[in-house]
């Protein structure tokens, strides 16, 4: 396909993006607005444009690519996240309501003290700054190999040309514009994947009944792995728990997929947004599955060597761009462009808040919506825009695996202490050393650091996604040990 139909493309894709952010924010563009979108979002919207934040371009592109190397053994890991899903619509959505938190991690200062309360606002930072440049940088690499390579455009061009475009509609409107641009880029996400299986399989000459069929008897569609327990981070409990915790930390107890619960009216609707999203978002990544298989299956039959490419990143969007027709490439990067941008957009929205409100303490202020307080806070956007840049270019020289593998593996580090600190502030009532939980959050990944890369030798266990549940609990037994009885009497 032409790069310059590719650009023209993205660029309308932006200017329609652009056009709603106007609409949304011409009556109110204050910090109100922007952080929680004066708490009157609509539960099915917020639900809907949940899909497509929660999916990202990892999905799109690195959980096909990842079934010819493990089958559809991610599934294991999706129902550990609709179990984690249903814990947080059930346990944390009625505590942070309970207490009416702008950013969630507020509740860590009302239980555990002043340096819990702002390790944990690091933490997310560090966690949401990292998660999404991982998930950018999958799709800048699609475009530049696809679109700005044929005017050898450099790669830290393309980062910056993305987030300069991210930043125009969503530093107005905040939370309020991405609402409805998520639901916008959700209907493109699920429309895209759907037409894509249609594409595919009329490729291979393929019905409906056929290709259920061509995916069922495949020699990729094994969904449980049961045997070699110790050494095979396939195994279910693995995946499961990986799922369940993972789930808990990055959607649960991360400002971003939260700050859009906290903008509506009630507990009812904030659940019956969580438990909706759940059941698409399962429905979502049997579809994505299925697609790679049908991929793996287009590869063989035509002759395409999967090894060449690289890494499994890149058979998706090899075969749409190069080997389909016009349409299904048109299709495909209307998917990708959706998924990873109402990833990033939502992840820029609630860096800046948690910063505005855990460390410059807008919420303290007399007056929130002070000109000169949205005016740091369009300084605090650009601010992280520019963060994400410089750690996506990093990533570039070191990335050697899978993207989906490295944004878990990295979660498993970053978000371990974050969920240790919840845990300790819900499960226990005794008071924490408050000055020695910042370092605990940098002794405890360390320490799984050191377990993970020696544990094969030591124990004869190959670690996989629970290494989260090991940094949590090192960190919780940390806070445990130099705890003192309290007389709380303030139930959070």
């Amino acid at each position: 396909m032409s790069p310059a139909i590719l650009l023209t493309f993205i660029l309308s894709y932006f200017a329609v993006l652009i056009f709603i952010s106007y609409l949304t924010s011409r009556k109110s563009s204050d910090n109100s607005t922007f952080f929680i979108a004066n708490r009157n979002s609509k539960w099915y919207l917020v639900a809907f444009g949940m899909i497509g934040t929660a999916l990202s371009g990892v999905t799109f592109i690195s959980v096909p690519g990842a079934v010819g190397k493990s089958s559809f053994g991610y599934f294991q890991f999706v129902l550990g996240n609709a179990v984690g899903f249903i814990i947080i619509a059930t346990v944390l959505l009625p505590l942070y309501y309970r207490i009416r938190l702008i950013s969630i991690y507020t509740y860590l200062e009302k239980r555990l003290g002043y340096w819990s309360y702002k390790s944990g606002a690091v933490i997310f930072l560090i966690s949401r700054t990292i998660g999404s440049a991982f998930r950018l940088y999958l799709v800048a690499i699609v475009l530049q190999k696809f679109i700005f390579d044929a005017w050898n455009v450099p790669f830290w061009l393309t980062i910056v040309i993305c987030l300069t475009l991210i930043w125009l509609y969503t530093r107005k409107g905040g939370l309020k514009t991405i609402i409805i641009t998520d639901t916008l880029q959700t209907v493109f996400l699920l429309l895209s994947v759907v037409l894509s299986i249609y594409f595919i399989s009329k490729s291979l000459n393929l019905d409906i009944a056929g290709t259920i069929e061509a995916v069922k008897n495949s020699s990729y569609s094994k969904i449980f792995f049961w045997d070699d327990f110790s050494g095979n981070k396939q195994h279910f409990i693995k995946q499961f728990l990986g799922g369940l915790f993972v789930t808990i930390a990055m959607v649960g107890l991360d400002q971003d997929l939260m700050q859009k619960n906290l903008s509506m009216k009630t507990i009812g609707e904030a659940q019956k947004n969580m438990l909706s999203f759940t059941t698409v978002f399962v429905i979502m990544n049997i579809f994505f599955l299925s697609v790679g298989a049908l991929l793996y299956v287009y590869a063989a039959q035509n002759n395409i060597d999967v090894a060449s490419l690289g890494t499994p990143d890149n058979l998706y969007p090899e075969i749409a761009l190069r080997h389909l027709n016009i349409l299904p490439g048109i299709i495909f990067m209307l998917g990708l462009t959706a998924a990873t941008f109402a990833t990033t957009d939502s992840a820029l929205t609630a860096l800046t808040t948690s910063f505005c409100v855990d460390f410059l303490h807008f919420d303290k202020k007399e007056n929130q919506n002070d000109p000169k307080l949205v005016t740091t806070r369009h300084w605090v956007h650009i601010g992280f825009s520019l963060l994400m840049t410089i750690v996506i270019l990093i990533f570039r020289v070191i990335n050697d695996d899978s993207v989906v593998n490295s944004i878990f593996k990295a979660a498993g580090y970053t978000y371990g202490p974050l969920l240790g600190l919840f845990a300790f502030g819900m499960i226990s009532k005794r008071a924490v050393t408050d000055k020695l939980v910042p370092y605990f959050c940098v002794l405890s990944p360390i320490l799984c650091y050191i377990i993970d890369t020696h544990s094969v030798k030591w124990f004869g266990y190959s670690m996989s996604f629970e290494l989260i549940i090991l940094n949590a609990l090192i960190t919780y037994l940390l806070l445990l040990s130099t705890s003192k009885p309290t007389s709380m009497q303030t139930k959070f």
